[in-house]
Order: structure tokens, then C-alpha cells, then sequence
């Protein structure tokens, strides 16, 4: 279940319903191990089932009732299954979580508060309610998802099917321009339309303007957009395209291609996904200085001014690392970081990265670890594609296997438990 599933659907369970009055008289619907489920828990999410499901068509109310007590049961193993094995989330995953939600609806946290207080939900009780939805996918995690192994077979032979070729495959921005034959053309036609199709192919790859020269030729029925096919998998390529569009680097022009329809023209406008996707990265090396019981901020401040000064007059930056960073991942190799991509490091070190030029010292300047200084050594795009497109492969399998194995775990764990129904629906 993903956290943008728990805005609409379970974060709603505890919504204006949950400020009706009770029955006068509340009863048990069911026990379930050591909990009990109360008649108006119950009679609660079927409200909100039906006022989320206003404009479809519900089964009859004992139905309803029945598959909603049945989930309900299940929510109250796993919750117990949790406390059992001691998984809690914290206040500051809650929170994390709660900012994930509400940026994944487009609001702020402010926002986000006002639109439950507009729907009639208390902000202590969605934060209940999605506490309660993290618990049950950690849950599921750790007794469904840390059972499932992808091996490396297992990708290799996904990514060579045909599925996992639409799945994973580059995707293209293609131009195209149509040259059109009539039916039955005559081989002066067709002599005619090829020529003109090898001039229009010259005049591109010489700089002039696809889409105006599609709008202005192209009998094609997305001439008039430019010529624009939008973007299109590999595998979604028609058959004509396919042997020469892959072969094609971004911003090249095809040769004409023939069809029974006239002479097509194919631009790479752009180009994405696939097993090629350079990646900018940048090594660089850094000492680091931080506040610690026997030195205060202004103090370490004083020190790495020092050493920068040091490294100025000419002492050598791999040896003041060693001595002085407090990086204990760097320190042992001078201060050397390795290539890092960009996001890999916090905002005020990745500001002055990109700002400092190849073979450059930065002045001395403060992230959230301490006082650093820092060189780049070096730039390069590295294709990651390749791994980019099985990390994708192996998440694809996990996620198709554990929507397999969830149901058959739910169906383990029911028999397993002691569950009495108390009264009828």
C-alpha cells in the first residue's frame, strides 16, 4: 500500500463518522486473540466505505458488513503480530511520513491540516489512523517481503522477456515526417517523393528546424504538432521503426524509410530509460572539523581557517586530512570521497561543490556536520544505466512476487488465530 493510497482511502477510516454517537448499546462483533472488535468499530468503517463509495455500486449491507469485519480481523492480528515482535514507528517517522502525504497532494504540512479540519478529521486521529497503516505494511514487510529473494537469473531473464523489454526499455521522443505515395504509385512517383524525402533529410541534418519543416511537409497525421509521436518505449515502436530508431543517437535524422503509405523521416528528439543514462559525477576530497566535548563551534571554526591557511602555503591536503579530519570515512584516505553523484551530499556541501572549479581549494564553510574545506579532483558522466534498469527489474519482481505471497500470508495467519464471531451482522 502506498502512502498516497493511505491519504485517500485509509486515512479517511478516521474521519467525521468517528464523531457519530454510539449505539446506546455497544457490543462485541468478534474477538481475535487477545482483542476485541466492537460493534460500533464496525458500523464506523462501513460509514466510511459507503460515503468514499457514494457513486458505485456496493454489495448488499450483510455482504458489506461481513468483508469489512473480515478486514478488520486481519488488521487486528498484524496490529498484535506488531506489538509482539516490538515494531513501533516513531514520532519521527510519523511525521516524515505525514510530510510525504501531504507533498505527494501537493500541500504544504499547514495545508494538509486544514483539509482534514475542512473534512472533519481531527489531525491526532489521521495520525492515528496512518501510525496504524505504517505498523500493518511493516508488518507485511518483515514477515511477507524479507522471505522474498530476487536473484540475479531472476533479472537477467526478466529484462530479455517481453514484458520486462516494455517495462524497463529506453523510451524515444520521436519527430516524424511522412513523404506520401499515393496507392499503386507509379515508379516516377515513387522516384519523385524519394528524392524529395533525401532532400528534406539533408536540409535537417544541416540545422534547419524539425517541427517547422514537419508542419510545412509532412503528410503525416501529426504534422501539424511538429511532427511530435510523443514518447514511445522500444517496445512500443511500429515494426518500421524498430531496426532503426534504437540505433539512433538523440538528435540524429534517419534515412528515409519506405512504407507502402510513402518515405518516413524519424528524429530522436530525446531519449530515456534503458540500459543508457550518463550521470553526472564529480570527486572531490574534504576535511572536516566538528564541534565535540573539548572543542566548541567558534573553536573548530579557528582550526580549519588554520589548516586551510597550511594547505595555501603549499603543505600537502592528503596528509593535514589524516591528521586533522574528523571524517572517519574520508580521513584514512586523505580526505578522498570518491565520485559522488549529484543529491548524494547535504545542500551546503553540494552548493560549494558545484561551485568550486576542478583542481580549486574552497574557502572554509559550515553543513550541518561541521566546518569543512574542500577540493574537486575530478569530472566524468558514467553510465548508469545499466544498473539503473535492474534495480528497476528487481523492484518490479519484488513487488509482483509480494502481491503474490501477501494473500496466501493473510490466509496463514487467519487459520492460525483464534477468531470468534459473537453475534450476527
Amino acid at each position: 500500500m502506498t502512502l498516497r493510497t493511505l491519504l485517500l482511502a485509509g486515512l479517511f477510516a478516521a474521519s467525521s463518522f468517528s464523531q457519530a454517537q454510539l449505539t446506546p448499546v455497544d457490543s462485541i462483533a468478534a474477538v481475535v486473540d487477545d482483542e476485541i472488535i466492537m460493534h460500533s468499530e464496525l458500523t464506523e468503517r462501513v460509514g466510511v466505505i459507503k460515503k468514499q463509495s457514494s457513486k458505485m455500486r456496493l454489495p448488499p449491507e450483510s455482504v458489506l458488513r461481513q468483508q469489512v469485519l473480515d478486514k478488520l480481523i486481519d488488521e487486528s492480528i498484524q496490529m498484535q503480530m506488531a506489538e509482539r515482535s516490538g515494531i513501533r514507528i516513531s514520532d519521527q517517522q510519523l511525521n516524515k511520513t505525514i510530510e510525504n502525504i501531504a507533498k505527494q497532494n501537493g500541500m504544504s504540512l499547514k495545508n494538509f491540516k486544514k483539509a482534514l479540519q475542512k473534512d472533519g478529521i481531527e489531525y491526532s486521529q489521521a495520525r492515528d489512523q496512518i501510525r496504524r497503516e505504517r505498523l500493518l505494511s511493516e508488518v507485511q514487510r518483515y514477515r511477507v517481503g524479507n522471505k522474498i529473494q530476487i536473484s540475479e537469473q531472476d533479472i537477467d531473464g526478466f529484462l530479455n522477456s517481453k514484458r520486462g523489454k516494455t517495462a524497463t526499455g529506453e523510451e524515444y521522443r520521436l519527430g516524424h515526417i511522412l513523404i506520401q505515395l499515393p496507392s499503386q504509385a507509379k515508379r516516377e512517383q515513387i522516384k519523385k517523393a524519394e528524392k524529395k524525402a533525401k532532400g528534406l533529410v539533408k536540409k535537417l541534418r544541416s540545422g534547419s528546424d524539425f517541427s517547422q519543416m514537419a508542419i510545412a511537409q509532412s503528410e503525416g497525421r501529426n504534422a501539424l504538432k511538429g511532427g511530435d509521436l510523443g514518447w514511445r518505449k522500444e517496445a512500443e515502436l511500429p515494426s518500421l521503426f524498430a531496426n532503426v530508431v534504437p540505433d539512433l543517437n538523440k538528435g540524429d535524422v534517419s534515412d528515409p524509410i519506405r512504407s507502402a503509405s510513402g518515405f518516413h523521416i524519424i528524429k530522436v528528439n530525446n531519449k530515456r530509460g534503458g540500459a543508457t543514462k550518463l550521470v553526472k559525477q564529480t570527486a572531490a576530497r574534504h576535511i572536516l572539523v566538528r564541534e565535540n566535548e573539548i572543542r566548541n563551534d567558534a573553536q573548530s571554526k579557528a582550526l580549519i581557517k588554520k589548516v586551510y591557511a597550511r594547505i595555501n602555503k603549499g603543505e600537502d591536503f592528503a596528509t593535514l586530512a589524516k591528521e586533522f579530519s574528523d571524517d572517519p570515512g574520508s580521513k584514512v584516505s586523505g580526505g578522498d570521497l570518491g565520485w559522488v553523484n549529484d543529491g548524494d551530499m547535504v545542500a551546503a556541501f553540494e552548493k560549494v561543490m558545484k561551485s568550486t572549479k576542478k583542481g580549486q581549494l574552497s574557502k572554509p564553510f559550515k553543513s550541518r556536520f561541521g566546518w569543512h574545506i574542500l577540493e574537486v579532483t575530478g569530472y566524468r558522466n558514467k553510465d548508469m544505466g545499466g544498473e539503473i534498469q535492474r534495480n528497476q527489474a528487481r523492484q518490479l519482481l519484488y513487488t509482483r512476487r509480494f502481491e503474490e505471497e501477501l494473500p496466501i500470508w493473510l490466509r496463514q495467519i487467519r487459520s492460525d488465530a483464534y477468531v470468534e464471531i459473537k453475534s450476527k451482522l
